[in-house]
């Protein structure tokens, strides 16, 4: 498999469903709207819906129930990177190569659409009770979602990166588990939630957990060494931030060659958990590869 090919495909693929469930920029609110659409369509890796698509075709799943969630992941990831942009965050004007959200249309509906793109991920993955002749399952997925994106998932290990910024007082533990949270939790959401979809097992959730895990820990990681390496143009966004806002990161602790190695062991790790599943899927476990030597 051409993993580059493929992954330009089935990004495309991703994309046609999420901007399906984008509103219309319609009513007198529609500049909210517009600002949301605006965010969503800045590009990026689609890789939270992506994964999460990719593990409820490897249990077998066949059925739409899996676009809504898809959607409201992409939008919660979004959200998130909207308030992480704003002043008050990382003030940064680009993302993805173009200008932030609050860059075009100002702080206050840079904060509005980071709170419309929430709400409305939710409000998206409710539809899911109107496709699936399972509820249960709906409100399972549901639960997970809105868990790993609240203080016990994303917006918990942000706080604590927040927290720590400019502060002497930062651990290894305490960079794990920000990690952990921050990045981990809503990869951990995309690939539970696709298995639960699916009617995959508990010990087969269970099993999609820790290898997301491994992935977001992965990934979180090989950010580091980009914003050390990389440059504006390659990463579509301003290089060298976690320096200037005087974060500790894994390099600091680890240092460049063993974050790499890391990079490469954790990813690894990932694929032999994946690889203990009966059931397969080629492309899934050739992204979770790729991952190991991304650029951007």
């Amino acid at each position: 498999m051409e993993i580059r090919e493929e992954l330009l495909r089935r990004t495309a693929e991703t994309e046609r469903i999420i901007y399906a469930y984008l509103p219309a920029e319609e009513g007198y609110q529609r500049t909210i709207m517009e600002a949301m659409n605006y965010s969503v369509k800045a590009g990026g890796k689609r890789l939270r819906p992506m994964l999460m698509l990719e593990t409820y075709r490897l249990f077998g799943g066949k059925s739409k129930v899996i676009e809504p969630f898809m959607a409201a992941i992409e939008m919660i990831h979004t959200y998130s990177l909207v308030h992480d942009d704003l002043p008050a965050m990382d003030n940064d004007e680009y993302r993805r190569g173009k200008k932030t959200t609050h860059a075009v249309y100002g702080e206050a509906l840079g904060i509005l659409a980071g709170d419309a793109l929430l709400n409305y991920a939710y409000e998206t993955a409710a539809l899911a009770f109107e496709m699936e002749t399972d509820p249960a399952g709906v409100g399972r997925a549901l639960a997970v979602l809105a868990r790993k994106a609240g203080i016990y998932g994303m917006v918990g290990g942000q706080t604590v990166d927040v927290q720590s910024e400019g502060t002497s007082d930062m651990t290894r533990e305490k960079l794990d588990f920000i990690y952990r949270l921050k990045t981990g939790a809503l990869i951990e959401a995309s690939m539970v939630i696709g298995a639960i979809l699916a009617g995959a097992t508990r010990n087969e959730q269970k099993v999609m957990e820790e290898t997301a895990a491994a992935v977001g820990l992965a990934f979180q990681i090989q950010d580091d060494i980009l914003d050390i390496t990389s440059t504006q143009e390659v990463l579509g966004k301003p290089v060298g931030s976690d320096e200037r806002n005087h974060k500790n990161t894994y390099v600091t602790f680890e240092g460049m060659e063993q974050a790499k190695r890391d990079v490469e062991e954790i990813s690894n790790r990932a694929l032999e958990r994946l690889d203990s599943l009966v059931v397969k899927n080629e492309f899934l476990t050739e992204l979770i590869r790729y991952l190991i030597c991304r650029d951007r």
